[in-house]
C-alpha cells in the first residue's frame, strides 16, 4: 500500500515541477504583488491625527478643551493593554488618560509629536510616559493575504483541474484497474499539492520577509501550523469540487465559483470590520478567512495557537466535511456515452 502511495506520489510530484509555466508563475506571482504593494503603500496615507481616550470618553468629550479641536479623531478605549498594543503599532498617535492626567506616546511616531503638541497645548500639566513600538505597515497586514489568495488557487485549482484531467483522459479509468485504492490515490494527491504549496510559501514568505522586514510578533511555527492547516482544507475543498466531472469547462467555472468569493469576502485585500453582519456571517463559512484571521492574530498581535483555537476548530471541521464528502462522491471514471 505504502509503495503505491510513494509512487503516486512521487509521480505528481514530477509531473509539477516539469511544468515549468506552472512552477514560474507560483513563484514570481506573489512575489509581483509584494513588491508592488511595498511600492505602492511606503507613503504615509494618514489624513487625521489619531488619539486613544482611556475610560470617561462621553465625559472627557464635554469638558476638556483638546476635545474640541476639529480634524482629530478620538477613539475611546476601556482596556489599557489593548490601547498600549494600538500605540505601539502606530495605529493611534497619542493615549490620554484625562483622570490620572498622564498621557503615553510612542516617540518613532511623527504624527505622535504633533499630537503632543497639541495636548500640551490645552492641557499644560499632564505627565508624558513613553512607549517603544513599530509602525504596521499596510504591507504587513496585506502579506498574509497575498500568499494566502496564492495558495487558495494553487490548491484548487492544482488539484481540481489535475483530477479532471485525468479523468477525461482516462488516466483514471487505467489506474482504477490497478490495486491502487481510492483513499491512496487522493491521500497522495493531498500530500503532493500539500508539500508544493507550503514549500512554495515558505520559500516565498522567508524570501520577503528578508527584503521587506514584515511586522512579526507571533510565532513563526504557529504561522506555519495555521498555513498547513488552510492548506489542507483548501486542498480537500478542490478534491470535492473535482469528485465526479469529466469536463474541464464546466470545473473550471465551479473553482471560479468557489475561489473569487473567497478572494473578496475573506479579507485578503480589506478587512471587513463595519461590513453588513450577514457579509461577516458568510465570510466565517469560508476556509480562507479563517486562515487569514489566524495568520494576522499571530502576525500582528502575538497571539498564541490556543487564542485562535476557534479558527483552528473551523478549519478541521471544515477539512473533515470536505475530504469526507470528497471520497464518498469520487468517482474514477466519467458518465457512460
Amino acid at each position: 500500500m505504502f509503495k503505491r502511495f510513494l509512487a503516486v506520489l512521487i509521480a505528481r510530484n514530477y509531473e509539477f515541477f516539469r511544468d515549468r509555466a506552472a512552477l514560474g508563475w507560483n513563484l514570481i506571482f506573489p512575489v509581483l504583488l509584494v513588491v508592488g504593494f511595498a511600492f505602492i503603500f511606503s507613503g504615509d496615507g494618514k489624513t487625521l491625527y489619531k488619539i486613544g481616550i482611556l475610560n470617561d470618553f462621553k465625559q472627557a468629550s464635554q469638558n476638556q478643551a483638546l476635545m474640541q479641536l476639529k480634524h482629530i479623531e478620538f477613539v475611546s478605549y476601556t482596556e489599557e493593554p489593548l490601547a498600549m498594543i494600538k500605540l505601539r503599532q502606530h495605529k493611534i498617535d497619542l493615549l490620554v488618560d484625562f483622570n490620572k492626567q498622564y498621557y503615553w506616546i510612542n516617540e518613532s511616531s511623527s504624527s505622535g509629536y504633533i499630537a503632543e503638541k497639541l495636548l500640551l497645548a490645552a492641557h499644560k500639566n499632564f505627565q508624558r510616559q513613553v512607549i517603544e513600538g513599530r509602525e504596521i505597515r499596510y504591507l504587513d497586514w496585506v502579506v498574509p493575504g497575498i500568499l494566502g489568495m496564492n495558495m487558495m488557487f494553487s490548491c484548487l485549482f492544482g488539484v481540481g483541474y489535475v483530477i479532471v484531467r485525468y479523468r477525461k483522459n482516462s488516466v483514471l479509468k487505467r489506474l482504477h484497474a490497478t490495486p491502487l485504492k481510492a483513499i491512496e490515490f487522493l491521500s497522495a494527491q493531498i500530500c503532493s499539492r500539500l508539500f508544493i504549496v507550503m514549500s512554495l510559501s515558505m520559500a516565498i514568505f522567508l524570501a520577503c520577509n528578508w527584503l521587506f522586514n514584515f511586522y512579526i510578533l507571533g510565532s513563526l511555527f504557529d504561522l506555519f501550523i495555521i498555513a498547513l492547516l488552510g492548506t489542507i482544507s483548501l486542498i480537500s475543498l478542490g478534491l470535492l469540487i473535482a469528485s465526479r466531472s469529466e469536463s474541464e469547462e464546466f470545473t473550471g467555472g465551479m473553482l471560479n465559483v468557489a475561489s473569487w468569493p473567497m478572494m473578496m469576502l475573506s479579507g485578503v485585500w480589506f478587512s471587513l470590520e463595519g461590513s453588513p453582519e450577514f457579509i461577516q456571517a458568510i465570510a466565517q463559512l469560508i476556509p480562507l478567512t479563517h486562515m487569514l484571521e489566524a495568520a494576522r492574530a499571530i502576525m500582528l498581535d502575538g497571539a498564541t495557537l490556543w487564542q485562535i483555537k476557534s479558527h483552528i476548530i473551523a478549519l478541521l471541521v471544515m477539512t473533515f466535511i470536505f475530504l469526507t464528502s470528497g471520497a464518498l462522491l469520487f468517482r474514477w471514471q466519467g458518465q457512460a456515452r
